[in-house]
């Protein structure tokens, strides 16, 4: 017989009522060992005549979902974190679900630790902004059939659904921007090796190079790693050059502090003696002087369509698996040495 209703049922009701024990009725709920097909029905079974509701996953496992979606991200790569979760959760409350967070730190370890237990928590889906050079994530990912879009980082191979800002072209214009003033030695400081958007980044800085008419010269690539103080090193590599720059695209908001405290410390003027622009377009950027140039992100826009794509495929899980490219938004300010009110 049933527990009473007066007395919340537990996982020891469970067991007795399905004839295994507790440790078996936690494999079923949590996901933690693989159970015979005939004790995890028992173990459904009872769970659904106690009306068991000791957690989330317990009821997802008779009522079929848990309608919660999981977002793996660094904060530390991402600083656009809070406009992003903001509009992930509530693309995703419009749609009756809930999100579990978790920051992966942007190291494999964590990264994967933190996929399986979002997994054990029975998310119906995941955003994931894939660690670098971490392939084993997102193969078990795929092995298992979890319902998954990329965000940000997106896979060469179109292997899942993935979403991002576009980089090639967006990192073109403003090479060519820079070489419309007159600049000959335009340098480029990259982001982190590894990443996709770093190399899309090159490549649209070589782009925008060639339609300029200016030679590819690797010595004027210096890689700031995608952090504040390499990035300001690789400046400094740049303008010790024999024949230095006169005007830098940096790749990321991270470098840009960086390129920025190395010109200040040179004397540079922003603008006169050191044209810069910028992919990404942190909130400060309006506020400095001069005022930074910049490619900005459509970082909510992107975030709202990661949830639409993840929802599609837990929708129709044999739809072909999607690439969506957002293109930024340039907003012309003066750090390029052009003068107020242009653009």
């Amino acid at each position: 017989m049933p527990p009473s209703r007066a007395s919340r049922p537990t996982q020891r009701d469970i067991a007795e009522l399905a004839g295994v024990s507790i440790t078996t009725v936690s494999h079923v709920v949590n996901g933690t060992r693989p159970v015979a097909p005939e004790t995890r029905a028992a173990v459904l079974e009872a769970i659904e005549r106690t009306g068991y509701t000791g957690d989330v996953i317990a009821r997802s496992l008779v009522t079929g979902g848990t309608r919660t979606l999981g977002v793996a991200i660094s904060l530390l790569a991402n600083p656009y974190f809070a406009t992003l979760i903001q509009a992930i959760e509530q693309e995703a409350a419009a749609a009756g679900y809930t999100v579990l967070l978790s920051d992966t730190h942007d190291t494999v370890a964590t990264e994967q630790d933190i996929v399986r237990a979002l997994r054990a928590r029975r998310v119906e889906g995941l955003l994931l902004t894939p660690v670098p050079g971490d392939k084993a994530v997102i193969s078990e990912l795929k092995s298992v059939g979890m319902p998954t879009v990329l965000v940000d980082r997106l896979s060469p191979k179109g292997e899942l659904d993935q979403i991002g800002a576009e980089n090639i072209q967006a990192t073109s214009a403003l090479t060519e921007h820079l070489a419309a003033h007159g600049h000959r030695r335009i340098g480029l400081i990259s982001g982190a090796e590894g990443l996709a958007t770093s190399e899309e980044r090159t490549l649209g800085y070589r782009l925008g190079l060639g339609r300029a008419g200016l030679p590819w010269n690797p010595d004027l690539v210096a890689c700031g790693h995608s952090e504040r103080e390499l990035g300001a090193y690789a400046l400094a590599r740049l303008l010790d050059h024999s024949d230095p720059v006169t005007a830098v695209v940096v790749a990321n908001d991270a470098m840009l502090v960086g390129v920025l405290h190395e010109a200040r410390r040179r004397r540079l003027r922003i603008g006169t003696d050191l044209a810069i622009a910028a992919y990404d377009d942190p909130e400060w950027a309006d506020l400095v002087e001069p005022p930074i140039t910049t490619m900005a992100q459509p970082v909510a826009e992107i975030g709202r369509r990661a949830v639409q794509l993840l929802l599609a495929r837990l929708r129709d899980p044999n739809r072909p698996f999607e690439t969506v490219r957002l293109p930024p938004t340039l907003r012309h300010r003066q750090s390029c040495g052009c003068p107020p009110g242009t653009g």
